[in-house]
C-alpha cells in the first residue's frame, strides 16, 4: 500500500492549490489528480449531484490503486465527505477541517470571514467546524460564485477580478474581519487581487497548506510513506486538456505534459 499514489480530485483547476502544497511537502509521493472540468463549477449543483460526482471521481482514483483520497474541493468536502469516508476503506481527507483549524488559530479579534461557493456557504460547514474549536468566534459568510470561472479562465490578477472582489468583499470588510477563509480551492489563484482590496491587515487562510500537513500526519500514523523511486504526477480532466494545461501550468510554474481526458461514470 505504501508505494501507491495519493489521489486528489477537484471540480477543475483549483485543486492544484492543494496538489502544489502536497507535492512541496511530500516530494517522494506519487500524485494522481482529477479535475472535473466538464462539470465545473460544483458550487451551484444540488448536494445529491455533488455526492454523485465525488463518488465517480473517487471510484476512478481507486481504479488507479491510490492509498489515500484528498477531496481538494470545498463544495465536495462540505457535502460528500461523510459518504466517501463510509464507502471507502482508505483514508479520506477533506479541506474544510484543516482550514477551520487555521482560521481559529490565527484570528486576533475573533471576527472571521468565510467566502466560498453557494453550496459551501449554504452548508455552514465552516461555521460548524470553527465553532467546534471556539464557539466565541463570530463568522461572516459570503458566497462568491464568479471567482471560480475567473480562476478557471486564468484571470486571477485581471482588473475584472478586482471589480468582482470589491463587490463581494465590501460587506465583510465593513464587519471588521481580521481573517478571511478562502473556502474554495480556486480562490488562492486570486490571492493577489484579494490582498489588493483587503490590505495586509486581513489574514488570508488557504486550507491547502493545512491539508498537506494533515496528509503527512496520516501517512506517518498509518505507515504509508512511499520509499520507492520518484514517479511523475498524473493528471486527468473530463473536458479539453488545453485550458487546464495553460492555467494549471501557469499556476504550478511548469509545463503540464501528458494530461489525459477521461469520462467519469457512476458506479
Amino acid at each position: 500500500m505504501s508505494e501507491r499514489a495519493i489521489g486528489i480530485f477537484d471540480s477543475g483547476v483549483g485543486g492544484l492549490t492543494v496538489f502544489k502544497e502536497i507535492e512541496r511537502l511530500l516530494p517522494g509521493e506519487e500524485l494522481v489528480y482529477i479535475g472535473d472540468t466538464a462539470r465545473v463549477p460544483y458550487g451551484c449543483k444540488s448536494p445529491a449531484t455533488v455526492v454523485r460526482y465525488a463518488l465517480e471521481a473517487a471510484n476512478f482514483l481507486l481504479d488507479q490503486e491510490v492509498k489515500m483520497l484528498v477531496v481538494a474541493c470545498n463544495t465536495a468536502s462540505s457535502t460528500a465527505l461523510p459518504v466517501l469516508e463510509e464507502r471507502f476503506r482508505i483514508p479520506v481527507v477533506g479541506v474544510i477541517g484543516p482550514g477551520a483549524r487555521k482560521a481559529a488559530a490565527v484570528t486576533r479579534n475573533g471576527r472571521v470571514g468565510v467566502i466560498g461557493t453557494m453550496a459551501t456557504v449554504k452548508s455552514e460547514a465552516y461555521t460548524r467546524a470553527i465553532h467546534a474549536l471556539n464557539p466565541d468566534i463570530q463568522i461572516f459568510s459570503k458566497p462568491c460564485p464568479l471567482f471560480v470561472p475567473l480562476a478557471e479562465e486564468g484571470w486571477g490578477d485581471h482588473p475584472v477580478a478586482l471589480m468582482v472582489a470589491r463587490e463581494y468583499l465590501e460587506p465583510l470588510a465593513a464587519e471588521n474581519v481580521d481573517t478571511l477563509v478562502l473556502g474554495c480551492t480556486h480562490y488562492p489563484i486570486l490571492k493577489n487581487t484579494l490582498r489588493k482590496f483587503l490590505g495586509d491587515g486581513v489574514r488570508l487562510v488557504d486550507s491547502a497548506q493545512e491539508t498537506a500537513q494533515t496528509v503527512s500526519r496520516l501517512l506517518k500514523s498509518d505507515d504509508l510513506y512511499r520509499s520507492g523511486k520518484p514517479r511523475p504526477p498524473r493528471f486527468f480532466v473530463t473536458d479539453s486538456c488545453e485550458n487546464f494545461e495553460k492555467v494549471g501550468g501557469s499556476f504550478l510554474d511548469r509545463r503540464l505534459d501528458g494530461v489525459q481526458e477521461i469520462q467519469l461514470g457512476f458506479m
